[in-house]
């Protein structure tokens, strides 16, 4: 048997070579913007969750704990809309969850306070990450890169 640290063995006792390092997709500035602001907002629209529910801030008729369904739902969709932001209806997507939260000033003003807050950094990291990925990209095209 081998010495090597490469060289594992199987089960048969066999040694086999290690397979090589994955090798990480490259990420642009929008998606890493992008997977940010939403990540950091599902903790927010959580907590915004709790809001609803302290308050008793839903409509009549809707028991309270539903706030809390609400935020977690919510807040699970910001996180899984941030694994698919590398396309394009993942940013629409994100875009849809900005004014879903807006809307939410209609059960407690302080969510659309939320909502516009990080909307307006979802724009930017969209807007300004776009315009990072094409500078680097015409900057890797005339240094061969």
């Amino acid at each position: 048997m081998s010495e090597h640290a490469s060289d594992t063995p199987d089960r048969s006792g066999d040694a086999r070579p290690a397979r090589a390092p994955r090798v990480r997709r490259q990420r642009g500035a929008r998606e890493s913007l992008a997977s940010i602001v939403l990540g950091f907002e599902s903790i927010i629209v959580f907590l915004g969750g709790l809001v609803l529910y302290g308050l008793k801030a839903l409509p009549g008729g809707i028991e309270p704990w539903w706030g809390i369904v609400i935020g977690v739902v919510l807040a699970l969709l910001l996180i899984a809309t941030s694994g698919v932001v590398r396309y394009d209806w993942g940013i629409a997507l994100g875009w849809f969850w900005q004014l879903l939260i807006v809307l939410g000033g209609f059960l407690e003003p302080a969510l659309a306070v939320v909502g516009l807050v990080f909307g307006a950094m979802y724009a930017y990291a969209t807007i300004k990450g776009a315009s990072l990925d094409r500078r680097n990209a015409a900057r890797a095209a005339t240094n061969g890169d």
